[in-house]
C-alpha cells in the first residue's frame, strides 16, 4: 500500500456520520433560524381549503414555486379573500417537513401585492357585478325632499360622524340614527352588511324609527384601508337596500364599489349630509321666490282677463241707446198702428158694402130656392104619396132593399142641396167676422158719408143683432158708435 492510499483511508475515517432525523432537524433549524420572519411575493396557485380549516396553496413566480400553509386559527382572521391567480405578499416563516424532505412557508398574514393587484381584483369584481345589472340606473331609488330620520353607518370615533351631525344641524335639523361599525380591518365588511340590513328591517312605526335615508361614510385612507367597501357582500347589501343610500367613502378622488351600488355618491361625508337634507335658508328663499313668481303670474293673469273684459265691453252695444232706439221704434209702430186700424176698418167696410149687394142678391136667390124647395117638397110629398099608393098596390114587385136604396139616394140628394144653400147663406160671411149694417128701415148702409151724428143703425152679427147710434163724425171719416 502506498503512502497516498494510507492517507486517503485515514481522511475517510474522519467524515462525520448523521442519521436522517439529524439531517432533517439540522435543516429545519437552519431554515427557521435564517428565515424566521420573511415576506414572500408571488401568485397564488393550487389553492385548497380542507374541512379542518387549514388552507394549502403555492406561491409562484417565473423562477420557482413555494408551498405555503395557513393554519386554521390564522385563516379565520384573514382580511382578504384568497383566489387562484391573484398576486399577494405572504408574511410568515420557512419551515421544513422532514417526513417528505420538503420545506414550506407557514403564513400568519397575507395581503394583496400592491395597488395594482388590488385594483385588478376590484375591476374584475366590478365588471362581474355590472354584468348582473347590480349598478343599473333603473334601480336607483328616489330621495325624499325632507327626510324625518337619517341613518348613518360609520365609525363612532373620528371626525366623520361629527361633520355629518354639524352639517345636518346647520342646514335643516333632523333626527340622526347612528349604527357604529368598524370601517377597516378584520370584520369590517360583515359589520357594514349587518348595519345596512338592520336598518332595512326596522319597522316604520316601531319604537326605533326606520330611517328615510342611509349614509355609509368613512374618512380617507389608502386603498387597503378602503377594501371593506369593495367587498362583494357590502356592495350587494347596498344595492338591495330598500332605503335610499348615499355612499361617502374616502376623499373626492377615492372610488369604491359601494359608490356604484349606492343611489348617490358623495365626495365627502359633509357633502353626503348636504345631499340628505336641503338648506333651510335656501328652501325659505326658494319659497319666497316661488311666491313672488306666483303673485306676478296671478297679476298677469288678472291683467290679461281685465284686458279681455275691457275689449269685450267696448264691443258690447250701448244699452241705454238701444233702449232709446227701441222705445222710439215702439212709439213709431204704435202711431202707425193707430193709423192702420181705422184704415183697415174702412177697407173692410168697403168690402162689406160690396158683399151686401151680393148678399141682397143671394137673399133673393135663397128666398126663391126656399119657395122652390117648398113647392118641390109639396110636389115630392104628393109624388111620394102617389108612389106609396102605387107601392101598396104593387108591393110584391118591390123588395125592401130596393126601398132602402131609394130612400138613401133621396136623402143624399137632399143633403147636397142643403149644403149648397148653406154655402150661399149670408151667415157664412158673417161667421168670418163681417157685420151687416142696416138703417131703421132695414136698408143696407154701405157708405159712411151718408151717416150723421145721432143716426140709429142695426148691426147684424153672426149670432144676433145690436142697435147702435152714431155719436160723431171724425175728420178721417171714421165714425164712433155707442152700442
Amino acid at each position: 500500500m502506498s503512502i497516498d492510499e494510507q492517507l486517503s483511508d485515514r481522511m475517510t475515517d474522519n467524515i462525520p456520520e448523521f442519521s436522517v432525523g439529524d439531517i432533517s432537524t439540522a435543516i429545519k433549524r437552519v431554515l427557521e433560524g435564517n428565515f424566521s420572519r420573511i415576506k414572500v411575493r408571488g401568485e397564488i396557485t393550487e389553492l385548497k381549503q380542507y374541512p379542518s380549516g387549514h388552507i394549502y396553496f403555492s406561491l409562484k413566480d417565473e423562477n420557482g414555486k413555494l408551498t405555503a400553509i395557513i393554519w386554521r386559527f390564522k385563516a379565520a382572521k384573514l382580511t382578504i379573500k384568497l383566489e387562484n391567480g391573484i398576486e399577494v405578499i405572504a408574511t410568515g416563516k420557512i419551515s421544513s417537513y422532514g417526513e417528505r424532505s420538503s420545506y414550506q412557508l407557514i403564513v400568519d398574514q397575507i395581503d394583496y401585492a400592491g395597488e395594482g393587484a388590488l385594483l385588478a381584483r376590484i375591476e374584475k369584481l366590478r365588471k362581474r357585478l355590472e354584468a348582473e345589472g347590480l349598478f343599473d340606473q333603473e334601480k336607483k331609488r328616489p330621495f325624499p325632499l325632507l327626510p324625518k330620520v337619517i341613518g348613518v353607518i360609520t365609525s363612532s370615533k373620528g371626525a366623520v360622524l361629527h361633520d355629518i351631525r354639524t352639517t345636518i344641524q346647520r342646514r335643516f335639523p333632523r333626527d340622526i340614527l347612528v349604527w357604529p361599525v368598524a370601517v377597516q380591518g378584520e370584520g369590517a365588511s360583515e359589520q357594514i352588511v349587518r348595519a345596512i340590513i338592520g336598518f332595512n328591517t326596522l319597522s316604520v312605526n316601531g319604537k326605533i324609527p326606520r330611517p328615510d335615508i342611509l349614509i355609509v361614510a368613512r374618512g380617507g385612507g389608502s386603498l387597503e384601508d378602503l377594501m371593506a367597501f369593495n367587498d362583494e357582500a357590502v356592495v350587494r347589501a347596498a344595492a338591495e337596500s330598500k332605503i335610499p343610500l348615499i355612499s361617502a367613502v374616502g376623499h373626492e378622488t377615492d372610488t369604491t364599489l359601494i359608490d356604484f351600488a349606492s343611489d348617490r355618491r358623495a365626495p365627502t361625508p359633509t357633502a353626503a349630509a348636504e345631499m340628505a337634507v336641503p338648506s333651510q335658508v335656501d328652501l325659505a328663499a326658494r319659497i319666497m321666490q316661488l311666491v313672488t313668481r306666483l303673485n306676478k303670474a296671478l297679476i298677469q293673469i288678472i291683467q290679461s282677463y281685465q284686458l279681455r273684459l275691457n275689449k269685450a265691453i267696448t264691443r258690447l252695444p250701448d244699452v241705454p241707446t238701444l233702449l232709446a232706439q227701441n222705445r222710439m221704434r215702439l212709439d213709431d209702430r204704435s202711431y202707425r198702428l193707430d193709423l192702420a186700424l181705422p184704415a183697415l176698418v174702412l177697407k173692410r167696410r168697403h168690402q162689406l158694402s160690396f158683399i151686401q149687394a151680393v148678399d141682397q142678391y143671394l137673399l133673393g136667390l135663397i128666398d126663391r130656392f126656399k119657395r122652390q124647395l117648398a113647392f118641390n117638397e109639396k110636389q115630392y110629398a104628393i109624388s111620394w104619396l102617389h108612389y106609396m099608393r102605387q107601392l101598396e098596390n104593387n108591393l110584391p114587385l118591390f123588395s125592401i132593399s130596393n126601398v132602402r136604396n131609394l130612400l138613401r139616394e133621396r136623402q143624399l140628394k137632399l143633403e147636397s142641396v142643403t149644403a149648397r144653400l148653406e154655402a150661399l147663406s149670408p151667415k157664412a160671411v158673417l161667421a168670418r167676422g163681417y157685420v151687416l149694417v142696416q138703417n131703421k128701415k132695414g136698408q143696407a148702409v154701405t157708405e159712411a158719408r151718408g151717416l150723421r151724428a145721432g143716426s140709429d143703425l142695426i148691426l147684424t152679427f153672426y149670432d144676433g143683432q145690436k142697435d147702435v147710434r152714431v155719436l160723431k163724425r171724425q175728420e178721417n171719416r171714421q165714425e164712433s158708435f155707442d152700442l
